[in-house]
This record gives C-alpha cells, structure tokens and sequence, in this order.
C-alpha cells in the first residue's frame, strides 16, 4: 500500500508539473471566454484603447484573434494572441504576463534557447558574443531557414513602445531575444543559422545546440557589448543616477540616467534638487554657452523630478500635461483585478480607490472624465531662476521612456535644442501613464497590466516630428560597428564633434 500510495504521489506531481508547460493544449472554449473578459476590461478601463488605432483597426485585430483562436490548440498559442492584442493598441505600460508556475518552468528548461545576445548595429542584427561558434559582430541572415526579418517582426509583440515606435523594441529584442524565439517558434534542440562575417558577402552556415533558459541569460551577462550599454541593465546606485562635468571653458554634460529619485517628500529627490540647482548656479556663473543633455539610458522615474529638471531648462511657462483622462470614474471588473485580496471581500475595499479617482478626475464629457485642474500635473509652473539660456544638446536613445520622455520630448520642443541619437520608444505627443491596473484572465491566468491616465503632454510642433512616434532627433545617429567592436560613444563624439563645428 505505501509503495502504490508513493507511485500515485508521483504520477500526480508529473500531472501537475506536465499541466504547467505552455506548449500544452488549451481549450478553444477557455480561450474565447478570456478573449471576451479581456475584450471587456480594454473597452472599459483602458483609455488607450483608440489613442494610436481607430474603432474599426480595434474591431479588425479582435476578429483577426477570434479567427485564430480557432486555428489554435495550446497555452502558448492563446498567450501570444493575447501579446499580439497588447501590443497592437501601443502603449509601452502594457504588459502581458505569463503566470509565476509557467514561468518557473521555463526558466528550468534546459535546451531550446538561442546561445547568443544579439545586437541592432547599422542596419544589421549581429551576433554580440566573442566566445561562441558564430564570430562577434557577425550578420544573422536566417535561423532555421527564417529570414531574421521576418523573426524580429514577429517578436515585436513581446516587447510594447508608444504608437506606431519600432525602435523601442530593439531594446527588449537585445536581451531577451532567446526566450522571445523559444516563445513564438517553440523549444528546438538545433538552430541552422546562415551569417556572414563583417565585411564579407560570402554566406556561411552553421548548426549551433540549444542552451539552457539560464545558460543564455549568462551569456547575455557576458555580452561584448556589457562595459557600454550596462548602465540600462543595473540597479542604480545613487552615484550611477546623474552626474554633472564640464568638458571645457565653452561646455558641460549633465547625465540623467533615471528619475527614480523619490517625491517630493523623500530626501533622495531633495538631494537631487540641491544638486540640480548646485550645478544651474554653476554653469551660469561659468558663463557656459553649450550644455549636453544626455537621457539616452532614462526609461523614467517619479514625478516631480522630469518637470524639476525641464525647469532649468526652459524659458516659458508650462504644464507636466496640457490634460489627462480616464474612462471609468468605478474601477470595472473587480473581480479579476490582480490583487491578493479575496474576491468575496474586494467590493467593500474599492470604494476607497473609486473615491480617490472621483476626486481626482471629476469632470465627465463624453464618457471621459478628465483630470483636475488643482492636480500637480496640470497646474502651470515657471522656469527656474538660474535656467540656463545658451544651445542644449539633447542626447536620446530608443530606451528613452515614461518620465524619461515627457521630459525630453519637452526639452526637444525648445528652439534652442538640437536633438541627437535614436528615435526614443516613448511618444512625443502624450502617452498612457501614472496609475496602473492589473488584471488576471480566469481561465489562463494570464496577467495583463496597462496605465490608465490618457496623457497630453505639454510640447510644441516641431517640424521633423511624426504624429504617433517617439521624439525625431535632428541627427539621427546609432553606434557604429567599429565603435561597437571598440566599445566607444560614437554619439556623444559626434555630439562634440557638433559643438566644435558650431564653434568654428
């Protein structure tokens, strides 16, 4: 009997742990009653639903799902129907979540990943690795006979940005890029890769074994390219969060790598506020003509530290948003919120967030109900004192976000800017943010998370900027592929190259 009891514990932990797998079959009955609840929360609590698609490009990718649904038989294939649907509305504060078991499964598979971290260099994604089989710097042509371009588009759902933004994506493609494949093309054991080695036309091809989920994830770790894009990746000590130096008699750089320096209330923002107006008084009193401001690793932080800084920088008078909307003034669909609290009990406790939305945003039009004009986002703010006055050079990246952007798309508006680098993933025109919601699908148990703060943001026209897309520079520059080898800036060379020209 203990031997027949151990055996049936046994093939019931394989049942429960093989259940956990997301190549496993899914219902097509589960699938459609997810689709209509998460259908249902879009329409109801997402005021970015239309802000980048028209009702009728909304309608179209829900019955592109419903048709695909019927084509589908696994977990996996619903999930990234779901990703596809996120992805789709443009919003880099959407989220789709596998639940933690699938997750913990995954990160135990011990084959089926692409070894290598790969890399957006000129045009190209190459192979940002020196210790494998395929040479660093080498061109991906195709993976298993599938061209890398069409791979790359198909990944794009797993990574959001603003509107209509591609750049953005690049950013989650460079670090995740082998769970993105294991996710969209399945766990293999093989990968068939065709490349050619920089400078060549000649097309190589090498069949390369699948690692482990973690062993790429160490790969990742050991990039080529760590010592210069590491800064994204890391927690930040205080130190790492800005910084301030003067290059010559005629030019400082102030780098801004994050707004996650606290409120009003925390000593950390007010220690950035003493450094801020420390380094203002400064370049003033040094009589600078040229400041570099460089965000290109700021993906955003809290309010009020985006608007603080702009106010050093500006010589009018502005606003954190023109305006900000959401869609419900009662939070729907409390019973899939992502909460620990029983669902039993969450009808007594969202009263209090319900009266805390009402106050906020009470003014209804149209079944929008807009933010207050008493709230620290609308109310107008002057330029500081000690603003600076002279050419401001603005560096951006595709990893420019959230506060990140609000900020930068402001300080790109000014007509003493020129903006140097890539287009940034967060919009120049407004954005959805500051208050999120996370839901749980019933059935897959899928999370979904997005911001509901319907946002425009305080900017000019500028002439060479495109409706529903990230901030434009005037000089759009990307790393060379020497530079990459080298590990060398070859923005901010040209950012001083730009100076000196001028200066001349």
């Amino acid at each position: 009997m203990k031997k027949l009891l151990t055996v049936s514990l046994l093939l019931i932990s394989s049942i429960i742990v093989y259940g956990q797998k997301i190549d496993d079959s899914f219902s097509k009955n589960r699938m459609k009653k997810d689709l209509s609840i998460f259908k249902e929360i879009r329409l109801k609590a997402n005021s970015g639903l239309y802000k980048y698609r028209t009702k009728a490009q909304i309608d179209s990718i829900y019955n592109w799902a419903e048709e695909e649904i019927e084509k589908s038989s696994s977990y996996i294939d619903f999930y990234n129907i779901i990703c596809q649907l996120t992805d789709f509305e443009g919003s880099l504060h959407n989220e789709t979540s596998l639940p933690d078991k699938f997750l913990q499964t995954i990160k135990k598979e011990h084959y089926g990943y692409f070894p290598f971290p790969i890399k957006w260099i000129e045009g190209k994604w190459i192979v940002n690795y020196d210790k494998g089989k395929i040479p660093l710097g080498a061109e991906i042509i195709e993976i298993n006979k599938v061209p890398i371009s069409e791979i790359i588009f198909n990944l794009h759902k797993y990574y959001t940005t603003d509107g209509l933004n591609l750049t953005g994506k690049r950013i989650g493609i460079r670090k995740h890029f082998a769970k993105y494949l294991r996710l969209n093309y399945g766990q293999v054991k093989e990968f068939e890769v065709t490349y050619k080695r920089n400078g060549s036309s000649f097309k190589e091809n090498k069949t390369i074994d699948g690692i482990s989920y973690l062993d790429y994830y160490q790969n990742f770790d050991d990039r080529h390219s760590k010592p210069y894009d590491q800064i994204y990746y890391s927690e930040l000590n205080e130190g790492e969060k800005y910084n301030f130096k003067i290059l010559n008699a005629k030019t400082g750089v102030l780098t801004i790598n994050t707004f996650s320096m606290g409120n009003e209330t925390t000593l950390e923002h007010k220690k950035y506020a003493r450094f801020l107006d420390s380094i203002f008084v400064k370049i003033n009193f040094l009589n600078l003509k040229n400041l570099i401001v460089d965000v290109r690793q700021n993906s955003g932080g809290s309010d009020p530290n985006d608007v603080l800084t702009y106010s050093y920088l500006t010589s009018r008078k502005f606003q954190e948003s023109k305006q900000a909307w959401i869609s419900f003034n009662k939070i729907p669909y409390v019973k899939h919120l992502n909460v620990s609290v029983p669902k039993f009990l969450r009808p007594f406790g969202v009263g209090k967030f319900n009266r805390h939305f009402q106050k906020r945003f009470p003014t209804e039009n149209n079944k929008k109900y807009f933010i207050s004009k008493e709230t620290s986002e609308i109310k107008t703010r002057k330029p500081n004192k000690n603003a600076f006055k002279g050419n401001v050079y603005l560096m951006v990246s595709p990893a420019v976000a959230s506060a990140g952007s609000l900020f930068a798309s402001m300080v790109a508006g000014n007509d003493n800017t020129t903006v140097i680098g890539e287009e940034t993933m967060g919009g120049y025109y407004g954005h959805n943010g500051h208050t999120s919601l996370g839901y749980v699908l019933p059935k897959s148990g899928i999370i979904i998370d997005f911001s509901i703060d319907n946002i425009q943001q305080d900017v000019v026209d500028r002439k060479n900027q495109l409706d529903k897309r990230g901030i434009i520079p005037n000089y759009t520059i990307g790393q060379s592929f020497q530079d990459f080898l080298n590990n060398t800036d070859t923005q901010m060379n040209f950012t001083k190259d730009l100076i000196k020209r001028a200066i001349n």
